[in-house]
C-alpha cells in the first residue's frame, strides 16, 4: 500500500510540473501581452518597456518560468531593478490592480469556496447515493420511478435557474433565509455555526440539486449492475440478510464509479465554483477569477488556473488511494 501512494504521489509532483509549464506558456507565449495589461488603460510604448523590465519579461522565457517556480520554494524579489519589493512564500506574483501578493488575494478567497464546497459535497453525495441505492433496491415500483423522473428534472435544470430560483422564493418571497453575506466565512466565527449553516444552505441546495441527480442516477445503474452479480448471487445462497448482502457486499463493489465522480467534483468545486459565487455574490476562488479575468489581472489569473489544476490532480490522487482501500486488486497496477 505504501509502494502505491508513493508512486502515485511521485506522479502527482511530475504531472503538476508539466501543467505549471503549460499553464506558464499560456499566459506569457499567448496573443494578450502582459507588460499591456500590467501598465494600464493608457499606456505610451515607453511605459510599456519599463513594465516589461518590472515584470522580468525582458529575460529568456526559461528564465521567467524558473523564477516564476522558484517562489514556490522562498521568497523572491518582483519588481524592475533597483525597486524589487519582497514577495513572500509562496509567491505567485503580485496583482497588477491592487499590488498585492496573488497568494494573499487567494488566500482570502479560499475560506468562501471551502464553506461553499464542503456543505455542498455533504448534501449531494448522501442524497445522490442515499436515493440511488434506494432507487435500485426499489426497481420497477411507483418509488423507483418517483426519484428517476425527479433526477431527471434537477439535472436538466443550470445552477443559474436553481440559483435565482431559490433566491426568489425563500429570500425575497417567503423572507425565510437571509442573503448571503460575505462577512461570515467559516463556522468558527462570530456567527457561530447555526449562522455560518443559514448562510450557505442556498449555495449548497443550488450545487446539490444538480450534483445529486447525476449521483442518483450513476449510483442506481452500478447498484443494478452489481445485484445481478455471481458474487451477490452466492452471498444470497448463504443465508445471508439482505441488508448484510446489500450494505457489506453491494455497496462495497458497486460504489467505486461514484468514487471516481466524487473526487473529480471535489477538485473542480475547490477550483471554482464559478456560477454558484457570481449568482450568491460569494466572493471566492470562481468569483475573484471572473474579476481578475475581466481586468486584465493575468498573475491572479494563471494562479488559480493553476490550483484548480492542483486540486484536481490531488482529487485523482485520492481517488486512486480510496480504490485501493476499496478494492486491493487496484494496487498491483
Amino acid at each position: 500500500m505504501t509502494r502505491f501512494v508513493l508512486r502515485r504521489f511521485v506522479a502527482m509532483i511530475a504531472l503538476l510540473l508539466v501543467i505549471s509549464f503549460v499553464t506558464f506558456s499560456l499566459f506569457q507565449l499567448g496573443p494578450a501581452d502582459p507588460a499591456a495589461a500590467a501598465c494600464g488603460q493608457e499606456c505610451t510604448p515607453e511605459r510599456i518597456a519599463e513594465a516589461r523590465v518590472a515584470l522580468g519579461m525582458d529575460k529568456p522565457f526559461f528564465s521567467q518560468y524558473f523564477a516564476y517556480m522558484s517562489g514556490l520554494l522562498g521568497d523572491r524579489a518582483v519588481g524592475a531593478p533597483g525597486t524589487e519589493t519582497l514577495c513572500s512564500w509562496p509567491c505567485l506574483g503580485k496583482s497588477f490592480q491592487t499590488n498585492e501578493d496573488v497568494t494573499t488575494i487567494i488566500g482570502r478567497a479560499l475560506p468562501y469556496t471551502v464553506s461553499v464546497a464542503s456543505g455542498a459535497i455533504v448534501l449531494w453525495t448522501i442524497a445522490g447515493v442515499g436515493l440511488g441505492l434506494l432507487a435500485a433496491l426499489r426497481k420497477g415500483r411507483l418509488t423507483d420511478k418517483l426519484i428517476v423522473g425527479a433526477a431527471s428534472v434537477g439535472v436538466s435544470l443550470p445552477i443559474p435557474v436553481t440559483g435565482l430560483l431559490l433566491l426568489l422564493v425563500f429570500v425575497s418571497t417567503l423572507e425565510l433565509l437571509p442573503f448571503t453575506t460575505n462577512e461570515i466565512v467559516s463556522p468558527f466565527g462570530a456567527a457561530g455555526p447555526g449562522g455560518w449553516f443559514l448562510n450557505y444552505l442556498l449555495p449548497w441546495v443550488a450545487l446539490a440539486v444538480l450534483f445529486s441527480a447525476q449521483y442518483i442516477r450513476i449510483t442506481r445503474s452500478n447498484m443494478l449492475e452489481t445485484f445481478g452479480e455471481d458474487f451477490m448471487r452466492t452471498a444470497r445462497s448463504k443465508g445471508m440478510t439482505r441488508r448484510r448482502v446489500v450494505f457489506k457486499h453491494g455497496v462495497r463493489a458497486g460504489i467505486t464509479p461514484v468514487v471516481t465522480m466524487l473526487g473529480m467534483d471535489i477538485g473542480v468545486l475547490l477550483g471554482g465554483a464559478v456560477l454558484t459565487e457570481q449568482i450568491f455574490s460569494v466572493p471566492g476562488i470562481g468569483f475573484t477569477a471572473v474579476h481578475a479575468a475581466q481586468s486584465g489581472d493575468l498573475p491572479v489569473t494563471m494562479a488559480i488556473t493553476m490550483m484548480a489544476a492542483f486540486f484536481i490532480i490531488v482529487a485523482n490522487v485520492l481517488v486512486d488511494v480510496a480504490y485501493a482501500v476499496i478494492d486491493p486488486r487496484v494496487r498491483v497496477a
